[in-house]
């Protein structure tokens, strides 16, 4: 069932702030503004792939997909989308 994407990013809100002990915006930089390292990158990449039964394989291993909650979003939804999640 495909998850409207204002649910995957305030999931994906939630976690960060649990995890870093800060409050972000949808659309704030997180690498860009020195809250993420490019090591916790690859904690987000496992997480998503757990959470959303999804794989994320070369190209959308990419840190533009993972640079805003949003661009995280984006990624979920598309990569669903290919795996088939129509939201039936």
């Amino acid at each position: 069932m495909t998850m409207p994407s204002e649910t995957v990013e305030k999931e994906l809100l939630d976690f960060l702030e649990v995890r870093t002990k800060t409050v972000w915006e949808a659309d704030t930089d997180l690498f860009a503004s020195g809250g993420l390292s490019s090591l916790f990158a690859m904690e987000l990449v496992v997480h998503l792939e757990k959470s959303y039964d999804i794989g994320i394989r070369g190209a959308d291993l990419r840190l533009d997909n993972f640079r805003t909650v949003e661009g995280m979003a984006a990624l979920v939804r598309r990569l669903r989308a290919a795996a088939g999640d129509t939201g039936e």
